[in-house]
Order: structure tokens, then sequence, then C-alpha cells
């Protein structure tokens, strides 16, 4: 199995920029380039992001697979309108896809959290 893995990282944007600049020189030199990051640039903003309800609702999508927000909503048992909040804040984010036919999924088997301590 090739499992997928997003790599969450709470720091700074000079941190953000650093990898940036290494996956463009990366992929300069030809080399495949499919590392996939999320950044968040404090704690309080990963924190306010992953609740523990996205945090379910992104679990579900991963087991259930991709649907729509207004399925999803009925499968998880919570108000469509506070599920498409979680969904286009997780979008946003890049922990959730928007597919085709108005669904959504979850591409990731695995989730790296960094954080960095000091400056």
């Amino acid at each position: 199995m090739n499992d997928k893995q997003v790599n969450i990282h709470i720091g700074n944007a000079q941190d953000m920029g650093a990898r940036f600049v290494e996956a463009w020189h990366a992929a300069e030199c030809g080399e495949a380039v499919a590392r996939d990051h999320v950044t968040f640039l404090s704690l309080e903003a990963f924190v306010s992001a992953m609740s523990p309800k996205r945090l379910a609702l992104i679990q579900y999508l991963r087991t259930a697979g991709a649907m729509s927000v207004r399925k999803l909503a009925g499968e998880i048992g919570r108000d469509y309108k506070s599920v498409h909040g979680d969904v286009a804040m997780l979008v946003a984010a890049g922990l959730v896809a928007r597919e085709a036919k108005d669904q959504v999924a979850v591409h990731w088997d695995h989730v790296h959290a960094d954080m960095r301590l000091a400056a």
C-alpha cells in the first residue's frame, strides 16, 4: 500500500518560504516534487482549524470516500450549514479537496504535524 501523507507545519513565513525554495530547486534539477505541506502561522490558528469536529469530519471522509457536503452532513449527523463552513475552511487550508460533481474528499492516509518551539 502506498500511503499518502500531508505534513502540517506550525511555524512562520520564513519556514514556509524555505520549503517553497527547496521544492523549486528540486524541480529545477528534474527531481519529482510530491511534497504536500500545509503551514499554520501559529499554534492558535492550528488549534482553531483542527477542532475535534473538523478532525472527525476529515477522518470520516477519508474512510467513506468522496461525497457531497449535504450527504456528509447527513451521514455524520450534523447540520448542513456547520458542515459546509467546516469543509470550506478545510478546503482553504488544503486538507480537504474539492472533486467533480460537487463532492469533497480527503486524499491523505497520514497527517504529520511539526511545530517550531523557538524562532
